[in-house]
């Protein structure tokens, strides 16, 4: 595909050669379930949730439930909700700037990002606390929004092979918990935003702190979840930063500095 943009010179080719790997992302995410199915016969939630207790001596989602109220919770499944779109949005800024230097460093930066997630999903498979320490049934009744909250969960749930009607979701939702790809994705935008000061950077600043809480809050992930997707986000941009560099080598272009 790189081979026929550089060739043709044409808008379409050079976009789906950029693009293309937004459904690919997806794609992939969709077939690890069925890989990890394949290899784990049991989930590691109790291993998450000891080590939150014994980090902060309780269950966060638990803890967190005496706070909830539908405006709060409106306010974070809207910022939850805009995940996949910050590296979007990061990325089409640059190509819109035409500093394609900036613009394919963010990609590749989020598509590694991306894989080493699932990657990390390997080891650990689990289904996160709205599972195992909610009922998972009355999420919609314990944790109600205003008017999008239960539109975009149903989006995310369907996302997660669990939409309304799924029975025992349970056995088929994604094991997708730790590391938090959530955390760790919208970490690197935040990085890289401010990094290449984006103008942007205070939405994805804001919006970004709104969506790591809301990884907790809203019961998808364990606290422990959040560290591993840090983890994994130094480990993302050490070893992006290294290969991007040695490929650009390879092609004699400029190296990114950051």
């Amino acid at each position: 595909m790189a081979n026929k943009a550089n060739s043709v010179k044409s808008s379409f080719w050079e976009n789906l050669h950029y693009y293309y790997v937004v459904p690919l992302i997806f794609l992939s995410f969709k077939q690890v379930y069925v890989l990890i199915s394949s290899i784990h016969s049991a989930d590691y939630d109790n291993l998450l949730i000891e080590a939150d207790r014994f980090l902060l001596g309780t269950d966060p989602t638990v803890f967190l439930f005496q706070y909830a109220n539908p405006i709060l919770t409106e306010i974070l499944q809207i910022a939850y909700g805009t995940f996949f779109f910050l590296p979007i949005i990061l990325g089409v800024e640059f190509h819109l700037k035409k500093d394609f230097q900036k613009f394919n460093y963010v990609i590749f930066s989020v598509v590694l990002g991306f894989f080493l997630s699932y990657i990390g999903y390997f080891f650990l498979p689990a289904v996160g606390p709205r599972f195992t320490l909610h009922d998972f049934d009355l999420t919609n009744i314990e944790l109600p929004g205003l008017w999008l909250t239960n539109f975009l969960r149903e989006v995310v749930n369907s996302g997660e092979s669990i939409p309304s009607g799924t029975l025992n979701p349970i056995e088929v939702v994604q094991r997708d918990v730790f590391p938090s790809g959530h955390t760790q994705m919208t970490l690197i935008v935040m990085y890289l935003a401010v990094k290449f000061n984006s103008r942007n950077k205070w939405f994805f600043l804001i919006d970004g702190s709104l969506l790591i809480i809301a990884t907790v809050y809203l019961r998808y992930h364990y606290f422990v979840d959040l560290i591993g997707g840090f983890v994994f986000m130094i480990l993302t941009l050490i070893l992006g930063k290294r290969i991007f560099n040695w490929w650009q080598k390879k092609l004699k272009k400029p190296l990114i500095i950051i």
